[in-house]
């Protein structure tokens, strides 16, 4: 785990380190029992999945202060890899799948993280603010929108306005022509030259 994100991240702390290596040890152990990915992606759990997470930290490193909701979390990606690299913001993750959620929660405890919590919610149900939305491929970017579009608040003091930063591959040229928000896409290449990121982006969108 650690030697390829201080290939990328040299800056981590001696804290932020040990809880990366102590996330790939809890998740892989929750992954067992509760499947939060794939049992094959386990072992590409570091380029897959948080360093993955950490192409947003890439495109914005966060103010401090900051709330950021992880909509759809899963197994807690990007919400605990990115709520490590900021310990000064605020992280809450909701999903609709109970037992997910209960992994993450048991992860937070288990790496001592007090910035982030997680609840089993709906979206559409959620009614609270963030500066930021982030997920990562729950769903079409015009569908995605709408259901998360009420969760963040207006203006913003971070480099990037507030809006949604979603971490998607592929050919997105379909997706982004129906929003009539702004959009600017991120190759995640231009950081991360493992191939896996060759067709990987994080999409800001803002209105």
């Amino acid at each position: 785990m650690l030697p390829l994100l201080l290939k990328y991240f040299p800056e981590l702390s001696p804290e932020q380190r040990a809880r990366f290596e102590r996330f790939g040890e809890a998740f892989a152990a929750w992954n067992a029992q509760v499947n939060l990915v794939s049992r094959k992606d386990i072992e590409h759990l570091a380029e897959r999945h948080v360093l993955h997470a950490l192409g947003i930290a890439k495109v914005i490193a966060f103010k401090p202060g900051t709330r950021i909701v992880d909509v759809g979390t899963g197994g807690g990606l990007p919400l605990l890899p990115l709520a490590i690299q900021f310990p000064e913001c605020t992280f809450h993750g909701i999903d609709g799948i109970g037992k997910k959620v209960r992994a993450v929660q048991e992860m937070i405890v288990e790496l001592g993280l007090e910035n982030v919590t997680a609840e089993q919610v709906r979206s559409e149900d959620h009614r609270s603010k963030y500066d930021f939305v982030i997920s990562r491929a729950v769903t079409r970017l015009p569908e995605f929108v709408r259901a998360t579009k009420h969760l963040v608040k207006p203006g913003g003091t971070n480099d990037l306005r507030n809006g949604i930063l979603y971490l998607k591959g592929g050919d997105l040229a379909d997706e982004v022509m129906p929003l009539r928000e702004r959009v600017q896409v991120y190759e995640l290449a231009t950081f991360f030259e493992e191939e896996f990121f060759a067709t990987k982006k994080v999409v800001h969108i803002t209105w």
